[in-house]
C-alpha cells in the first residue's frame, strides 16, 4: 500500500509578480506544511513582503497559482482568504490607536460571526498575555504590548495560517525572549510564516526555511541545512 501524502497547507507554483522592470516575485515555488513554524528570509528587496501579500491577497499575481489546502485561491480578495484561515500581521505595528484593547480583538473576533464574543476576545488576550489590560486604550501600551495586540487580533481570527511579518522589530531582547516562546505555543494547531531578519530568532524557532533572493527562490531547507549552504552564505547569511 502507497504511503499516504499530506497535502500541504500551502502550495505556490511559479507565483510572479513584477512592477515594471523589477522581479518582485520571479517564478516562486513554494510549499508550507500544516503545524510547521516556516521562516522566510533573504536580503532587503528580495520580495519577502511582496510574496507573502500574494498569499494574503493583498497584492494579486500575474500569474501563476496559490492552492490552500489544494483549493486555488489565486485571485480571491483578502478578506475571503481570511474567513479560509490566512491571518496576516504586518510589518508595521496596525491596531486601532484609540480603541481600547478589548474592542480591538473585539473587532478581529466580530469579524468572523463568532459566537460568545466576550470569551473569545479574553481568551485571545490571555494568549498572548493581555489579560488585565482590555480597558486601556491600544495607543497609551508599549510598542512590545502593540505588538502582543497584534498578534492576539491575528489569533482571534482562528487562523490556519498565520503570517507574521518582521514581528521582533523594536522589541527589547527579553520580549523577544516571550516572544519565541509564545510563537513556539501556537503550533500544531496554527501554522506559521515568519518573516524575520534576526538570525537567532528564526534558527530557534523555524522548522523550515525559505530563502528569497531577487524575488527567486535561493534555497529551502532545515536550519541546519541553510547555515551549511554557500550560496546561502554568499547571498545573505555571510553579510
Amino acid at each position: 500500500m502507497a504511503p499516504l501524502i499530506e497535502t500541504p497547507l500551502i502550495q505556490t507554483d511559479n507565483l510572479t509578480l513584477h512592477f515594471g522592470g523589477l522581479k518582485a516575485v520571479d517564478g516562486v515555488d513554494f510549499t508550507l506544511n500544516a503545524g510547521e513554524i516556516h521562516a522566510l528570509i533573504g536580503p532587503n528587496g528580495a520580495g519577502k513582503t511582496t510574496f507573502v501579500s500574494l498569499l494574503s491577497g493583498r497584492r494579486i499575481a500575474q500569474s501563476g497559482t496559490i492552492l490552500l489546502a489544494g483549493e486555488d485561491i489565486t485571485r480571491l480578495p483578502a478578506h475571503l482568504r481570511v474567513r479560509k484561515g490566512i491571518a496576516y500581521t504586518f510589518q508595521i505595528t496596525s491596531i486601532f490607536p484609540r480603541l481600547t484593547v478589548f474592542d480591538n480583538v473585539a473587532l478581529a473576533v466580530q469579524s468572523q460571526g463568532a459566537r460568545d464574543l466576550p470569551a473569545r476576545t479574553r481568551a485571545a488576550l490571555a494568549r498572548v498575555g493581555l489579560e488585565g489590560l482590555e480597558e486601556q486604550e491600544a495607543q497609551t501600551l508599549s510598542y512590545g504590548h502593540q505588538r502582543l495586540l497584534e498578534l492576539a487580533m491575528g489569533l482571534a481570527l482562528n487562523p490556519r495560517v498565520l503570517i507574521l511579518d518582521e514581528p521582533t522589530q523594536g522589541l527589547a531582547a527579553s520580549e523577544i525572549d516571550g516572544f519565541i516562546r509564545l510563537v513556539e505555543g501556537l503550533v500544531p494547531e496554527t501554522t506559521v510564516l515568519l518573516i524575520e531578519h534576526n538570525m537567532e530568532v528564526v534558527m530557534d524557532l523555524a522548522t523550515r526555511i525559505t530563502v528569497l533572493n531577487f524575488g527567486k527562490v535561493l534555497a529551502t531547507g532545515t536550519p541546519a541545512e541553510i547555515r551549511a549552504n554557500a550560496s546561502v552564505q554568499e547571498a545573505y547569511l555571510g553579510a
